[in-house]
């Protein structure tokens, strides 16, 4: 075969497909011409040469292995002369789309089994070899086995691809060095080793992005787990999300366990089954992918905008997901080769087959296109004008436009077979027919004159006039449901729902995708009218936030998760923002709380639950945000600086951070409402001196300060999506004028020494929620610690009336309003307020006697407490907490409604009158009587 020299008119194509590549060509012009003389463009690359070359740029002068600053540079300057040399033979059209991701697969196959082997030499000389102890207890020589996940799994890597790994070992054991370690140790600095070999920039760039996200329990968790864990993991824990990442998971080095890690990864992934569990998983993960789709209106995404890249390879795999327990052939990773195998079998027709195979093949190659110009991972179109068109001529356009064109009949060709895909239309059980005109005439009798009027002047708004065709259909189509619902309630609701149903409409009409997720649910679209007459609240959420309608649209409502479930929720959302990617990662934690808030707010008002379920779950919306935020900026923080030291002089990790998070107020007493701040206090237990173990050092102070103050703004910086939480820091340790973090030691003499009796009784109620469990254990002994100490009766009583007195005289209601008969559910005497702080008093007064009222932050669990030691009857102690909670459960019913919390009087003086006695029994007269 005759070589394909780089002649003018071949460098002419390399300058307008690449800046990366043209510049390398520039700037190292003998050794690149070198290399692609020795490696001519119109040949291909086998698995031997491939080794050669690796071989080569690690060897040095003498034939040996290099130093490891040689090895990084000569790996570094090999991958930018494979990196030239396929964005050439990419440009002038020397090489298939399936020939191309091989080698760029394999080329990192055989980096990381080069790079592996590299790092074990270097820390079995210091440590010795890694061993476990099997099921008989014998002690075996361990391997770590690096797993490819994504396109890598697949090997169909991109041109400047990030590589998703997991790390799995065989066990538990120790190394047999000199130097021993646990094999747990060995394996993260192997692994770790590993990743620094190959994704470390330096001067001459990097190998390849490697990205641990997809390993169980994501960042924070070991870089490496053994097969126990993972097949618990597997068993336990695993979600639907990560059989489609597990699906393209391949093991690419040689090892002695592959059978075994096979028979974990194979159950786990196929059912034996046809999976018709699957189709339920399946429409939320493309429902996901939709609201994604419409919340991003992202049309420059070629894999993530509708139409891309993702939705092709979510059809493939969800057939595969679905069939490929019982259909063999269907077990195959690629996404061209598993779209031919489902046309053979006729799960894909032959149309949709080519229209799929054509639009994968002009995606793909458009993204190499849009990557090859800097050497970026980007699936985004350029909109510099200039590479626009240099980017149309190479994939062989006249201009932009002319790409254009052909990209959006690919997308639209892929959405008809990606919107088919395993919809379920739900029809309405009760209504066979819905005869419109006589609804629309019965609504008319029943709406008052004034929401006719708003009714008229929304079809003549120019909003409707102005609406597409496509629009106007589906508003048309969802009117006629939307009408029907109306009728199914009483004449006062659907009063009250209607102008919040016509801003709703007036939201979602231009997004009119929303009004196709009305037509699809009739059911829960005529439970939208009661929700909307309910709670002012939640219709401005759903109008200022319609992407929210998925969520109650698909009755999320009516299981309520428990706080894991939410944290596996929200764990795949966040493993769906891109990296570096700071306002998606803000924008998931806001949508979450905002989705899993509705969910509850739904459940409270149409599955009428319980008020401290509300309550649970609504706190457990808060902990998990926090913990996952707190997570994130960690790993961010030590990505940067490196670890902090603790008090013991040792590197904390993800695990044992030495931070931790506590809530006080409705959050310490797992009593959150829906519109709660968080009161946070932040401890460590961090050597604030010691300097943080990275390349750009800080001292531990800073360290714990700069986290405190990220995760603040994590959780209160104002978004698109509005803010998750309003953070609320004045309980730390001297209010306003004090640290925003503070040590443990620091914290407890604080509280022995300078806190005031109203922050004593504000303890409490506070607990700890997320964080280093050593820090977490150490704030609860402080906590008993201050709370059983001994205090003079009298005193606790004035301490505590006085706190009262100051917030009733503060808060409560004025005298002309008493006069009028009104009632403050909460501040007024007889209300929630008089029960929290009885609660308080009896921890306070009582717990050095009786420790057990030191436990709970709760005040339903204090006062059953308090009933058992005998010093308030047991039946006085019940009937307060039946008081409390009918207090509580009246303000969220009014906080969803948006009414105030000031109400009559009539309704409420039994209740008053009991809780008063109470209150003069156990602290003391009133400035002024009831």
């Amino acid at each position: 075969m005759p070589t394909v020299l780089p002649t003018p008119e071949a460098i002419n194509v390399l300058q307008r497909a690449s800046q990366f590549g043209f510049q390398l060509w520039q700037n190292k012009p003998t050794v690149a011409q070198s290399f692609i003389k020795s490696y001519p463009l119109n040949q291909t690359l086998n698995e031997q040469v491939i080794k050669d070359l690796i071989q080569d740029y690690t060897l040095d002068d003498e034939c040996c292995i290099a130093d490891e600053i040689s090895v990084m540079k000569g790996l570094r300057t090999l991958r930018n002369l494979m990196m030239l040399r396929w964005i050439w033979q990419d440009a002038l059209r020397l090489i298939s789309l399936e020939q191309l991701t091989w080698e760029l697969s394999h080329f990192a196959d055989e980096c990381l089994i080069f790079a592996k082997s590299y790092v074990y030499q270097t820390l079995i000389q210091k440590y010795g070899e890694p061993h476990f102890y099997d099921t008989k207890n014998r002690l075996q020589k361990d391997d770590l086995a690096i797993i490819a996940m994504g396109k890598m799994g697949a090997k169909e890597l991109n041109l400047s691809s990030d590589i998703d790994l997991i790390f799995v070992h065989q066990g538990q054991g120790e190394t047999d060095g000199k130097k021993c370690i646990d094999t747990k140790v060995f394996m993260k600095k192997w692994g770790q080793g590993i990743i620094e070999l190959l994704d470390k920039p330096t001067q001459d760039g990097f190998v390849f992005r490697i990205d641990m996200r997809l390993r169980p329990w994501g960042d924070g968790s070991d870089l490496a787990i053994h097969l126990s864990a993972l097949e618990k993991y597997f068993a336990q824990h695993g979600r639907a999300w990560e059989r489609f990442a597990w699906l393209k998971a391949r093991i690419v080095n040689c090892i002695d366990f592959t059978d075994n890690l096979q028979q974990l990864i194979q159950p786990f992934v196929f059912r034996y089954y046809v999976d018709y569990s699957a189709f339920s998983a399946l429409r939320e993960m493309k429902s996901l992918i939709e609201n994604q789709v419409t919340q991003r209106q992202d049309t420059d995404n070629i894999k993530l905008g509708a139409g891309g890249i993702r939705d092709i390879e979510f059809i493939v795999q969800s057939f595969q997901l679905i069939y490929g327990g019982r259909v063999l052939p269907l077990k195959v990773k690629n996404c061209l080769q598993a779209m031919q195998k489902l046309h053979e079998l006729d799960y894909l027709d032959a149309q949709t087959y080519e229209n799929l195979a054509n639009a994968y093949r002009f995606l793909r190659r458009l993204e190499h296109g849009i990557q090859a110009i800097h050497d970026e991972q980007t699936q985004r179109l350029p909109s510099d004008p200039v590479w626009q068109q240099n980017l149309a001529n190479v994939l062989g356009f006249d201009d932009w436009m002319a790409l254009l064109t052909c990209l959006n009949q690919h997308r639209l060709l892929v959405k008809v077979p990606f919107d088919n895909l395993v919809t379920e239309r739900k029809h309405p059980v009760a209504v066979v027919e819905i005869k419109h005109d006589q609804n629309l005439e019965q609504l008319s009798t029943r709406l008052t004159e004034e929401n006719q009027q708003k009714l008229t002047n929304f079809w003549q708004s120019n909003l409707v006039k102005k609406l597409s065709d496509e629009a106007k259909n589906r508003l048309d189509t969802a009117y006629p449901l939307l009408v029907y619902a109306l009728l199914q309630v009483d004449k006062t609701v659907a009063n009250v729902a209607l102008p919040r149903l016509l801003n709703l409409l007036e939201s979602v009409s231009r997004r009119s995708i929303y009004l196709v997720m009305l037509s699809e649910n009739p059911h829960a679209t005529a439970k939208l009218i009661p929700m909307l007459a309910s709670s002012p609240w939640i219709a401005t959420e759903l109008a200022n936030h319609p992407v929210l309608l998925d969520s109650f649209l698909r009755e999320k409502y009516r299981h309520l998760p428990n706080k894991d479930e939410l944290a596996d929720i929200l764990r795949q959302q966040l493993l769906r923002v891109e990296p570096n990617d700071e306002e998606g990662l803000l924008n998931a934690f806001r949508f979450f709380k905002k989705t899993q808030v509705l969910a509850v707010a739904s459940s409270d008002i149409l599955a009428e639950r319980p008020l401290m379920k509300v309550s649970d779950s609504l706190t457990f919306i808060a902990e998990v945000v926090l913990e996952k935020a707190l997570e994130r900026v960690f790993a961010d923080l030590v990505k940067k600086h490196g670890y902090p030291l603790n008090i013991q002089g040792e590197p904390v990790n993800a695990n044992q951070n030495g931070f931790a998070v506590i809530g006080y107020g409705k959050l310490g007493g797992l009593e959150m409402s829906y519109s709660s701040d968080l009161d946070l206090v932040f401890l460590h237990d961090i050597d604030e001196q010691a300097m943080t173990i990275g390349d750009k050092p800080i001292s531990g102070m800073q360290f714990a300060s700069r986290l405190a103050q990220r995760l603040m703004n994590y959780l209160s910086t104002q978004t698109r999506d509005g803010r998750a939480y309003e953070i609320d820091m004045r309980l730390r340790p001297s209010g306003q004028a004090g640290m925003l973090v503070v040590s443990c030691h620091a914290y407890l003499l604080y509280q022995e020494q300078k806190a005031w009796a109203w922050e004593h009784q504000a303890l409490v109620r506070a607990r700890a929620i997320c964080g280093d469990k050593q820090v977490m254990a150490k704030f609860n002994t402080i906590r008993r610690k201050i709370l059983c100490m001994p205090r003079e009766l009298n005193a606790v009583r004035i301490d505590v009336g006085e706190m009262r007195h100051k917030m009733q005289d503060h808060l409560g209601t004025k005298k002309h309003m008493k006069q009028q008969g009104k009632f403050h559910l909460k501040q007024d005497a007889g209300g929630m307020v008089d029960i929290e702080f009885m609660a308080q008093f009896a921890v306070l007064a009582y717990a050095s006697d009786y420790p057990e009222l030191a436990v709970w932050s709760d005040n339903v669990r204090i006062f059953e407490e308090l009933g058992k030691t005998g010093l308030v009857d047991k039946a006085i102690c019940e009937r307060l907490i039946e008081c409390y909670l009918s207090l509580r459960a009246k303000t969220h019913t009014l906080a969803l409604a948006e009414q105030s919390t000031v109400v009559d009087d009539s309704g409420w003086h039994e209740l008053r009158i009991f809780v008063d006695e109470q209150w003069q029994m156990l602290i003391g007269q009133r400035p002024e009587a009831l």
